[in-house]
């Protein structure tokens, strides 16, 4: 029976990957995974596609919020904001939504990091995403992930990968939630609905890849061979010639996990 790998947090969209043991899975997801993020002042998210130095900036959540940080700045500590707090209407993609505004301080952190003006923004219990109604159903909503509530990968499927590439790659570019191992590569595809625990998961479409994946984890530089995205061509280009890696899925109980649990594939 394929088991709990790894499993792994990303507080702020795009900022580094934080390795967990074990995690309370809500509806949105991982508790805390991609809850906030940075945007123009007009609303449009950042990402480390066309800003690949959010990579560099380490998140943690915190008792009060969450405390960001980085080389050569100075650490900061930014609280939840409070319900009353000035909303902003936010782009991710081809969806539009209200999301509580972090305050000043985060805003003017994030803009002398990134050099340009921005905000940064969180999900509160104010703010509505629903999760595209192809793939879900009536309910089922998403924070500020590209577009479902978490990203699935196991181990095999990145070894076989690694194994085509001259320089081999880490599971963080990646950037999956959940990483399973024991099962042949690739078997995720093929599987439908999952229990870990007393969660239950359903797995409702492949990941599509773009150029992020380039990205070198720990310094935001990108690969100049156009790996690994340029190896997945060739042998993962499907539906509509997108790249697909992983799976995306939706939240069908939610619970706990952690690092070991069985993963019992129901359909």
């Amino acid at each position: 029976m394929p088991t709990v790998a790894e499993l792994f947090l990303y507080p702020l969209k795009s900022a580094a990957g934080v390795p967990l043991t074990e995690a309370q899975v809500e509806p949105l997801g991982v508790a805390h995974d991609r809850r906030w993020m940075v945007v123009s002042l007009g609303g449009a998210f950042f990402t480390g596609r066309k800003h690949p130095s959010l990579i560099r900036i380490s998140a943690l959540p915190s008792a009060t919020g969450l405390r960001l940080s980085s080389p050569g700045f100075p650490e900061l500590e930014v609280p939840v904001p409070p319900r009353d707090a000035p909303r902003l209407d936010v782009s991710i993609w081809n969806d539009i939504c209200s999301a509580a505004r972090a305050g000043e301080a985060a805003d003017r952190w994030l803009s002398a990091f990134l050099g340009e003006p921005v905000c940064l923004v969180y999900v509160d219990d104010r703010m509505m995403r629903p999760v595209d109604p192809l793939y879900s159903v009536p309910g089922d909503k998403v924070g500020f992930a590209d577009g479902f509530p978490l990203l699935l990968l196991s181990r095999a499927s990145l070894e076989d990968l690694n194994q085509r590439l001259a320089r081999p790659v880490s599971m963080l570019h990646f950037r999956p939630n959940l990483v399973v191992e024991g099962c042949e590569p690739f078997a995720e595809d093929t599987w439908k609905r999952l229990r870990i625990g007393d969660v239950e998961l359903e797995v409702v479409k492949p990941c599509a890849r773009c150029v992020m994946v380039n990205l070198d984890p720990r310094t935001a530089e990108q690969a100049p061979d156009g790996e690994p995205l340029r190896t997945l061509t060739t042998f993962r280009r499907q539906l509509k010639n997108k790249v697909m890696f992983g799976q995306n899925v939706v939240v069908r109980r939610p619970g706990r996990f952690q690092v070991g649990d069985a993963v019992d594939v129901l359909e």
